[in-house]
């Protein structure tokens, strides 16, 4: 499929850009029709919400409020009348305005503080917040704030006013994009080799999104299902091209043709690219169940933008690395490749020297990675689900300042009102028990209305203090029945508190399904018991650490400010589901592109502790800036307006910088150290009845014969089909010593391994070559022993292993002599 997208490059392309235009029209034309489907079954705040529904059907559109408040005098007083009830009767005037109530009116007495000096109006919109054009919503804001002037304060709040308050649809998205541009661009040092993971992710997000938007129309999905598709979009889009052009670059500087370095790309890390959008997936769609139905439309949103976003991946970059050719590389790069030819990408620098000390000291890198984590997870002990709402909105914010300026002249609880739902008329003395209820400021009855009575009660403590919800409890366990009526108790706050009941209750089913589905992909996949259960470990450390961090940013404050965020508060109910199903699905991403370099490594060598050395060092810095850019992409939704988004992205990114930075560059590969060979354990009963699922393209069929090498070079060997050449030579010490038991592997440019041998005693070996062309020869001598002076075997001394090295070998119609000379620390190639 790779190779079919490289050759017809200008279709692929244009399939792509056909496809994100028409469903961009498509999409534009039929508009939004999002649901905010919020139905949590079997609830008292549910029975209470449809008792509401049957008592008042008109009342479908959005209330917001206007507030105002006078430093002197009254709000009664004409000079103040004079500005406001103009104001008023033009905001009630305007198209799309259903009602507007005032406290000047015959009944509006109880919308005026007891002091006088603050009231409020409730404005009633024709339709529910999200449809609500801007424009009138900010000629609301603006005509109502048109009245104030020095001494008299208005300010408004609600659903609908929050809109205009948000800045420009686009701009979390803009500066994630544009930070994830200068991570691309250290890490590349080439401008369209930045721009390529960008463009993938722009795409996968855009179709995903416009399909989502379409989507909309036939099935129930919520705003909130765009803004989650984006926040994931972006950032596995980005992650997985980054992946891919990370193996082609390095294909093309080994010396590989652009159009096989793509190929083999794909086919190694395009493989594990499907593999780990699969996991992202199947933990969505673990949300499913919890049986909470507005997660549906999420699970949709969100699957089907990284379902695209790997397509993306695997199609669209292919055809966009055959239109750049070579020019994915640097210009540095282009130049040195010419001049000195093909070169091997050594591992070295600040990645090499982490992987060998992980190695070193793998119980000490453990212990102090399981601490950190351990004390990141504390505050998790105190974590309290609640409502979000506009008292945690920023202090310069309209919405804030309204909230304030309503706890302040009636009370803190006036925000978060309860329902006491009646079916029939109330019972006498219900509303006498209920003022007398301790946590309880004013109740006032409404007219029954279709047969339905309500009761609303004013609480004396905020919508996100505990003692709210302690005071909702009180009410449905003894107040309510000791009166013997029956009564349910509804409104915002009690519906957000049945919510976060359950969510805890269904939390353990949802994280056993997503571990559960995880660790049989990834049993699949590397055919170990170990390596997924170590992995579910680390999941849930990530998701223990992170929510640790949420807690102390949100809950008790600490860099809200520096965040330029508003008031502590409660964590989101709706956020440690959604949360965890993304943090899963990242953290299998990390884990499967670690654990595949190690699991090839190890196919290759048998050797557990080069294959988790190589398989760090190799890896360790693609993902952190895999990672990197994740972080900066989550991050830029702080400036999003929307506190429940900031708080998402804030949580992901913590959970994203603490997997990758401290979990899989660090616990992971010291856990894995530690347990050696277990790592790879699997039963050989269970091996037999599993299916294979290869993350990594399968080996050639190696000779079953023990290599050997011939005492002296020899023209090529007949062999069926025979080699077009051999490499052969000798393989000496400094000293000029032959070295016996060097293994010597041939393998083309991309790393396919063609021929492996060992020298004989004489330092002698030969490798086939199936074709003239540039290859790669690795020599890996294993440690050897000198002794001492006194040849005494206690004092026998050991060397250092030779490090494994690989040179390029350039191969022309006849045979090559490449003799190859070993030190301690290295391998010089002497031709």
């Amino acid at each position: 499929m790779a190779r079919w997208c490289y050759r017809h490059r200008l279709v692929v392309l244009l399939v792509w850009v056909g496809a994100l235009l028409g469903l961009g029209v498509s999409a534009s034309g039929a508009g939004t029709n999002y649901a905010e489907v919020f139905s949590l079954p079997d609830t008292d705040s549910k029975r209470a919400y449809d008792l509401m529904e049957r008592a008042f059907p008109e009342r479908a559109g959005d209330t917001d409020t206007v507030v105002w408040k006078v430093d002197e005098g009254s709000v009664r007083d004409d000079s103040v009348r004079s500005r406001i009830e103009p104001a008023l009767k033009e905001i009630g005037r305007m198209e799309g305005v259903g009602a507007v109530s005032d406290p000047y009116g015959a009944q509006g007495a109880a919308q005026i503080s007891e002091d006088g000096r603050i009231a409020y109006a409730q404005v009633t919109f024709a339709e529910q917040a999200d449809a609500v054009p801007k424009e009138l919503v900010q000629d609301v804001v603006d005509t109502a704030q048109d009245a104030a002037r020095d001494g008299l304060q208005v300010e408004l709040g609600g659903q609908a006013i929050t809109r205009v308050q948000e800045p420009p649809t686009g701009t979390a998205e803009l500066v994630g994009i544009l930070a994830a541009a200068v991570v691309l661009f250290a890490a590349f040092g080439s401008l369209f080799a930045m721009l390529l993971p960008i463009v993938v992710a722009v795409f996968g997000v855009g179709t995903g999104m416009f399909g989502t938007q379409l989507l909309s129309h036939v099935t129930n999905v919520p705003e909130l299902a765009t803004l989650l598709s984006t926040l994931i979009g972006l950032g596995v889009g980005i992650d997985y091209a980054l992946f891919i052009v990370t193996r082609h670059r390095r294909g093309i500087l080994r010396g590989a043709d652009p159009e096989e370095a793509a190929v083999t790309a794909l086919n190694t890390s395009g493989r594990a690219v499907l593999f780990a959008g699969g996991t992202v997936c199947i933990a969505l769609a673990g949300m499913l169940v919890t049986n909470l139905r507005f997660l549906d439309g999420v699970v949709i949103g969100t699957t089907l933008t990284v379902v695209l976003s790997v397509l993306a991946a695997v199609t669209l970059l292919p055809a966009l690395l055959g239109l750049l050719g070579h020019r994915v590389l640097s210009r540095r790069q282009r130049r040195r490749l010419a001049a000195q030819g093909p070169q091997t990408e050594e591992v070295s620098g600040l990645a090499a020297r982490w992987s060998a000390g992980v190695q070193r000291r793998p119980r000490s890198v453990a212990v102090l990675a399981v601490v950190l984590m351990a004390a990141l997870a504390v505050p998790l002990l105190s974590l309290r689900l609640g409502t979000v709402d506009q008292g945690n909105d920023d202090a310069s914010m309209t919405t804030r300042k309204a909230y304030d300026l309503l706890a302040e002249g009636f009370g803190p609880g006036f925000n978060g009102p309860l329902q006491v739902v009646v079916d029939g008329e109330v019972p006498d003395g219900l509303v006498t028990v209920l003022e007398r209820t301790e946590g309880v400021a004013q109740v006032a009855a409404v007219p029954p209305a279709n047969g339905v009575s309500v009761i609303q009660v004013v609480p004396t403590t905020s919508p996100q203090d505990a003692e709210t919800d302690r005071l909702i409890d009180t009410l449905r366990d003894d107040v309510i029945p000791g009166a013997g009526v029956e009564a349910h108790v509804g409104g915002v706050t009690a519906v957000s508190k049945d919510f976060a009941t359950v969510t805890g209750e269904r939390l353990p089913l949802f994280i056993g399904t997503i571990i559960g589905l995880g660790f049989l992909l990834l049993l699949l996949a590397f055919r170990s018991l170990v390596v997924p259960l170590t992995a579910a470990v680390m999941n849930l450390l990530a998701a223990t650490a992170s929510f640790g961090v949420l807690v102390m940013i949100f809950q008790w404050g600490y860099g809200l400010d520096l965040l330029g965020l508003g008031e502590e508060g409660p964590i989101a109910s709706f956020l440690p589901i959604i949360m965890l199903s993304l943090l899963f699905g990242l953290s299998m991403d990390y884990q499967v592109f670690l654990v595949s370099r190690m699991h090839e490594e190890w196919v290759h060598t048998r050797d557990n502790a080069r294959a988790v050395r190589v398989g760090l060092a190799e890896t360790s810095r693609v993902i952190n800036s895999a990672a990197l850019i994740m972080v900066c992409v989550f991050l830029a939704f702080v400036l999003s307006g929307d506190y429940g988004a900031a708080m998402a992205g804030v949580g992901l990114a913590a959970a994203v910088a603490l997997d990758a930075f401290i979990l899989r560059t660090a616990l992971v590969p010291a856990v894995m150290h530690l347990l050696g060979k277990s790592n790879w354990w699997l039963p050989a009963g269970l091996e037999k009845r599993l299916p294979h699922l290869a993350v990594e393209p399968k080996e050639e069929e190696e000779e079953t014969a023990a290599p050997t090498a011939p005492t002296a070079p020899t023209t090529p060997s007949g062999v069926a089909g025979g080699p077009s050449s051999v490499v052969h030579g000798f393989v000496r010490t400094a000293d000029g010593e032959p070295v016996e038991g060097a293994v010597l592997t041939l393998l083309t440019s991309g790393g396919r391994r063609l021929d492996r041998v060992v020298s004989l005693a004489d330092g002698a070996y030969i490798v086939s070559v199936p074709a003239p062309g540039t290859y790669l020869l690795e020599v890996t001598a294993a440690p050897y022993a000198h002794p001492s002076p006194d040849h005494h075997p206690s004092t026998r001394r050991y060397a250092p292993p030779l490090q494994s090295r690989v040179a390029h070998v350039t191969v022309a119609d006849g045979p090559l002599v490449h003799d190859v000379e070993l030190t301690p620390g290295e391998v010089d190639a002497v031709n």
